[in-house]
């Protein structure tokens, strides 16, 4: 595949549907959502394939993850924007790469560490239907390289810029995350479980992780914060990926962060949607491309938008 050109050339046009080659004979998906324990993806979810084949692809990212971690020889470095990179990131991301070209050759790839190979395709070329691989090869480095277990890789299929599978995969947790529009959200946590989120509907029982309060006191956006900490019944910094997880567990109710890139998120949208829930930007933009992310299990999200977002949400 030739870096800038990539294109899908199917006939897939609505994200929500399953392509012909996943769908069952009927031409309908199972509308339970059902996963028989040890089965990760019955064979007529919608994306079936695609997500088949983005597990896969986490079970070699995590091979070279676990290998490379707390390892006395890895190397580590400052990118331009002075945060780590480290060999494990560049390998990781390498191997997902290598199987996209191998087994998606008309895909596009955005990766974290080596960048987004359709940058600077023709504009003539956006009316065409888009499928592109999004990957954060490991999400948490630097708690990767301080031995801290919270770091995953996370790998996500966006076609006409939605994110339509995410699968989130934490070796150091033990614990897989994965979802598909569709086709229902689940765990590895007691088998294979599906997820959902939590019922609560007042910010006053809702437990919030803000992630890092530095980037919304850059963001010149702390005040809010702040006074959506003293609304909810409890606050915490969970970090990375975990806490979009946690709500879509609903171990969490609401989650939000400032300072992203679309690799940060474009693998938990559909977790967290398909497990009921909402997920936006902290203005209430849908997607993974405005910098910053808001989940939530949906009861709660426009009282959170009310106070947080810079303008109203629909404005």
């Amino acid at each position: 595949m030739s870096a800038g050109r990539a294109r899908y050339a199917g006939e897939v046009t609505d994200p929500t549907r399953a392509s012909s080659s996943d769908a069952d004979p009927s031409g309908a998906a199972d509308p339970s959502g059902a996963v028989e324990p040890g089965e990760a993806v019955p064979a007529g979810a919608p994306w079936a394939a695609d997500l088949r084949l983005a597990l896969t692809l986490a079970d070699a990212a995590d091979a070279i993850s676990t290998e490379r971690y707390r390892s006395a020889d890895l190397h580590v470095s400052l990118k331009p924007d002075r945060t780590h990179v480290t060999d494990a990131d560049q390998a990781v991301e390498r191997a997902i790469r290598a199987g996209i070209e191998s087994e998606r050759p008309g895909d596009s790839f955005y990766g974290e560490e080596f960048g987004d190979d359709s940058a600077g395709d023709d504009a003539g070329d956006d009316a065409a239907v888009r499928r592109q691989w999004i990957v954060d090869p490991i999400d948490g480095t630097a708690n990767f390289l301080r031995g801290v277990p919270v770091w995953a890789t996370l790998i996500s299929l966006v076609v006409d810029g939605v994110p339509v599978l995410g699968v989130v995969s934490a070796p150091a947790l033990g614990r897989r995350w994965w979802a598909s529009t569709g086709g229902g959200a689940f765990s590895t946590e007691h088998g294979t479980a599906p997820l959902r989120v939590s019922g609560v509907r007042e910010l006053a029982d809702a437990s919030l992780s803000y992630n890092g309060l530095e980037y919304w006191r850059e963001a010149g956006r702390l005040e809010p914060l702040l006074a959506l900490t003293e609304q909810v019944w409890r606050t915490r910094a969970y970090g990375e990926f975990w806490s979009y997880l946690l709500v879509a567990e609903g171990a969490l109710d609401v989650a939000g962060e400032l300072g992203l890139q679309p690799y940060d998120m474009a693998a938990v949208i559909p977790i967290v949607e398909e497990a009921g829930g909402r997920f936006t930007s902290v203005d209430g933009d849908p997607g993974p491309w405005h910098g910053s992310a808001l989940a939530s299990n949906g009861l709660l999200h426009d009282a959170v938008l009310a106070v947080v977002a810079e303008r109203a949400p629909g404005a």
